[in-house]
Parts: structure tokens; C-alpha cells; sequence
């Protein structure tokens, strides 16, 4: 069994497919190995040792894996958003104390700019199985690498930092392997397995659910360069996945186009969506699996848990619609204020156990004192399980509009909204108000040729929720605006869409 994230890089046979580049070559794990052996041991050659943060400024694809994987494999790998303006790089990169910078040939010159003097900058050149490292333009030395150990920090992430100072998450090597075996197991990731990736590689979802877990089964990983709806049939005719996984934006985007794909997806039959990172509407999860006649599976991560956490499993078991699943080699259960477990169907904090959850954030104990309650992380959601243990999120604690002493989850008003006909995307959020504190709104992207206005989705809301419920402003856009991973983060979302003026 592996220990390491190196060591989980021989599951697969040699001569398998490990990375597949929609458009270019396939790297077997054999060379997949070889060329994480030969970067790491350029990173030892530059002076780099185990416990030492390794910023990666990468394009999404087969760079970013690599580079990733020979990060974890001899020190710690830092994946940052190569959107990240000069400002945002500085405050990450010495935040987390980062010894070496990697990016492209004459790329990400936003992060150079930003990185400190003594900051190594390193250059990854090549191709798939023939990458190299450069410093000045001169190949960096190869040696046998000295590998990392499993409690070695593997990964570090920041939170995201929506209402305070991002926190710094550390996950060592066994937090990594634990849950990428979870991830195997709930989904029965088998050698025969393809996953399409269209996460970002600078975040938990994509490096943890789509590539860690399907190598971990010696299966194959097709890095794509980032999420492309008009691509995105095309790479599934290409490279014939079995799977695919991403947030539910990203699978209404893919929806929007599926009614002009039919044969291409009768020509390359799936055998389970994967959705994460946020929560699933039911009706959207409906359409999906009749537009493909697959499964979609929903899970609940988070990146203190090395992602994740809970998923539905697949059938002949039941799948719950608005259910994020039961816990998959992970305990979980729902804790009140006062630190007390409560009994099934009491709504509570979710709060986890397991060996993929981090033992505490980076230089924070105000931060740890509160995360953690005799040994259960508090995970900030607020939920109930079932008789069967089926979690069922009813949002976030922070997110949780407080309308005069009246709480409303936002993703009920989310699932009432996109229950009308017209409606794709729907996302409610707490807006100020001078009297009541907070006052419930609500942003819509209508379905493409459908129309509607505010008084008739008003109208529609209104026969299900009750009047404190009922968001008082519906604002039409063309687009929710969404974090760097495809999230909507409904905390600043007001702010985002100027309708932060308190109204009485």
C-alpha cells in the first residue's frame, strides 16, 4: 500500500496510459514516473529538500500535473491561480514562504515580478516525457531524488478567504493517499477507468478527484487545458472518457450544449458524472443524467479534508437527489454549539473525522482552537442526516441570511427558483438592510432562448416560500459572477452586483 504520493504512481502498469493531452501524446506510468523521478531530482539538484515550498505557476494540463507530482514527490507543492494579479502572487507566495517559483518559458510574469530576490526561478521546458528544468536558460542537473515520507507535507492551500485572512492548509503525504483511496473505492475506479479533467490543477477537486484518485487506480488522467464548454464534446469524442468530474456551473454550461451533442454522446457512453465543491440542484441533476444516461454522482469535499469528505454511491445503492451522500471512509456527524453530537435528523455544524483531514491550519491557533471539538473538525456547513446517514447541507453558517432573527438557507431559495421553466442558474445571497440586518436576494441566468422577468419568477417563488423567504430583489444576468475554480461564493456577491446600499 502506497504511503507517498510517488508511490501511488505505480498502481498502473507500465506500459498503461497515465497522462492523456487531448490533441497531443500519452505519457505510460513507466514514463510518467521516470519524468517525475528526473524533475524532482532537479529540484534536489537546486537545492530544494523535503518540507520545502515549491510555488507552481502552470497552464492547466500536463505541465501542471507534472509539476505537481515532482513537487510532492521530494518537497511541497504550492499550486497557485495563474490569473493571480502581482499584488496576489507577493501575498502568497511569502505567505507561504515559497523557496523555488516554476513556471512556463517566458510565462506568469505577474508571479516573477512578485517572488522575492532569494525566491529560486526555474523553467519548465519540453513536452510530455521529455520536460527538463531550467535556471537562466540552462538545464538544471538531474540526481536520484530524495524522496518524501508520509508525514512530510505534501500540499499546502490557501482557504478562500471570502470574510477574513486566507488560512494556510497543510496536507502531508497521508492525508493525500488516504483520500485518494476513498476516492478510488466510492467511485470503484478501476485500470479500465478514463477521467476528463476540466478542474484546475491549482485546486483540491481537480489534483485530489480527477488525477490523484484515477492514478491511484492505475488509470488514465486527461488533462485538458481548463473548462471549455465548446470544447468540451470535442475532448469527449477525442479521448473517450469514462467519467468526468466538476462543479455544478460547469455541468450547466455542459448542458447548455448537450441538445446539439446527441451522438456524440451515444458514441461514448459514460459511466458516472461527478459533481462537487457545490451544491447540487436536483433538477439540474435530473437533466444531466437523462442527457446522458449515466449516474451523476454528488460529493461533498472541502480542501481541509484533502477534498473529499461524503458522496452518494453509485447504483445499485441509492442516490439521494439534494443528499450529498454518506461518508466515505470518513466519519461524519452533526455537532450543536456547545460541542454535543446529535442524533439523526437534528440540524446541526457538520463535523468530520478521518486520516485525509488536516491536523490544523499553518500558524493559526485562534483559527485550530475553534476547528477543532474533541477531536471532530468543524466544518463551517451547516446539515442533518437521515435514517440512513444521507447528509443533507442546508448551507453555509456564514452564508446563512439572518433576516430580523429569521434564517433562510439560500439553497432552498436556489432550488425553488430554478424550478421555474426559464431559469438555469440560480444562486440566493444575503444583502444589507437598515432594519432587518440582512434581506434575502437572488441572481438568475435564464436558459438560452427563454425569457422571464423579476415579477413573474417573483410570482413563481411565492407559491412555495414563506413571505420572510422570499427574495425581495431578483437581478437577471447573463452571467453569476464565480471564484477562480467556478464556484459561486455567495458571500460578496452583493457587493459584486452593487446592491450593497442598506435599504429600510
Amino acid at each position: 500500500m502506497a504511503d507517498t504520493v510517488f508511490e501511488l504512481l505505480s498502481a498502473g502498469n507500465d506500459d498503461a496510459a497515465a497522462i492523456v493531452v487531448p490533441g497531443g501524446p500519452t505519457l505510460s506510468f513507466a514514463e510518467l514516473r521516470r519524468q517525475v523521478e528526473h524533475l524532482a531530482g532537479q529540484l534536489n539538484a537546486a537545492g530544494i529538500r523535503r518540507g520545502e515550498r515549491v510555488a507552481l505557476v502552470t497552464p492547466n494540463g500536463p505541465e501542471a500535473a507534472l509539476t505537481f507530482l515532482a513537487a510532492t514527490a521530494c518537497a511541497t507543492a504550492a499550486p497557485l491561480n495563474p490569473a493571480y494579479r502581482e499584488d496576489e502572487f507577493r501575498f502568497y507566495m511569502d505567505d507561504l514562504n515559497a523557496k523555488v517559483l516554476i513556471t512556463l518559458p517566458g510565462d506568469a510574469e505577474a508571479a516573477h515580478a512578485a517572488a522575492a530576490p532569494d525566491v529560486i526561478r526555474l523553467a519548465l521546458t519540453g513536452e510530455p516525457g521529455s520536460y527538463t528544468l531550467q535556471r537562466d536558460g540552462v538545464d538544471v542537473p538531474s540526481q536520484a531524488p530524495v524522496l518524501a515520507q508520509s508525514d512530510d507535507i505534501a500540499l499546502v492551500l490557501h482557504t478562500s478567504g471570502t470574510t477574513a485572512r486566507p488560512k494556510i492548509v497543510p496536507l502531508t503525504q497521508r492525508n493525500l493517499v488516504v483520500s485518494a483511496g476513498n476516492i478510488r473505492e466510492a467511485l470503484a475506479l478501476t485500470q479500465e477507468d478514463r477521467c476528463l479533467n476540466v478542474m484546475p490543477l491549482f485546486h483540491i477537486h481537480g489534483l485530489m478527484a480527477a488525477m490523484l484518485a484515477s492514478l491511484s487506480a492505475g488509470a488514465s488522467v486527461i488533462t485538458s487545458p481548463g473548462f471549455d464548454a465548446f470544447k468540451f464534446f470535442n475532448w469527449i469524442d477525442e479521448c473517450k472518457p469514462s467519467w468526468y468530474t466538476a462543479v455544478p456551473t460547469m455541468h450547466q454550461l455542459v448542458l447548455t450544449r448537450a441538445g446539439r451533442q446527441k451522438d456524440v454522446i451515444e458514441r461514448n457512453p459514460l459511466r458516472f458524472l461527478r459533481s462537487s465543491s457545490a451544491s447540487m440542484p436536483p433538477t439540474v441533476m435530473a437533466e444531466l443524467e437523462a442527457t446522458f444516461n449515466a449516474p451523476l454522482i454528488e460529493a461533498y469535499g472541502m480542501t481541509e479534508a484533502s477534498h473529499q469528505m461524503a458522496t452518494n454511491p453509485l447504483p445499485p445503492l441509492a442516490r439521494k437527489p439534494g443528499a450529498v451522500g454518506i461518508g466515505a471512509g470518513v466519519k461524519v456527524s452533526i455537532m450543536d454549539d456547545a460541542g454535543n453530537l446529535l442524533d439523526q435528523g437534528k440540524t446541526g455544524e457538520v463535523v468530520i473525522q478521518g486520516g485525509n483531514v488536516t491536523g490544523g491550519y499553518e500558524n493559526n491557533p485562534t483559527a485550530n482552537e475553534s476547528a477543532f471539538t474533541d477531536g471532530w473538525f468543524r466544518t463551517g456547513d451547516q446539515g442533518y442526516q437521515d435514517e440512513d446517514g444521507y447528509l443533507y447541507l442546508t448551507g453555509r453558517l456564514k452564508e446563512i441570511i439572518n433576516r430580523g432573527g429569521e434564517k433562510v438557507s439560500p439553497r432552498e431559495v436556489d432550488e425553488v427558483l430554478l424550478e421555474h421553466p426559464a431559469v438555469a442558474q440560480a444562486v440566493a445571497f444575503a444583502v444589507p438592510h437598515d432594519r432587518l440586518g440582512e434581506e434575502v436576494a437572488a441572481a438568475v441566468v435564464l436558459a438560452e432562448g427563454a425569457t422571464a422577468d423579476e415579477k413573474e419568477l417573483k410570482e413563481h417563488a411565492a407559491k412555495q416560500l414563506a413571505d420572510f423567504k422570499m427574495p425581495k430583489t431578483i437581478v437577471i444576468l447573463t452571467d453569476i459572477p464565480k471564484g477562480a475554480t467556478g464556484k459561486i461564493q455567495r458571500i460578496g456577491l452583493a457587493e459584486k452586483l452593487g446592491l450593497t446600499k442598506a435599504k429600510v
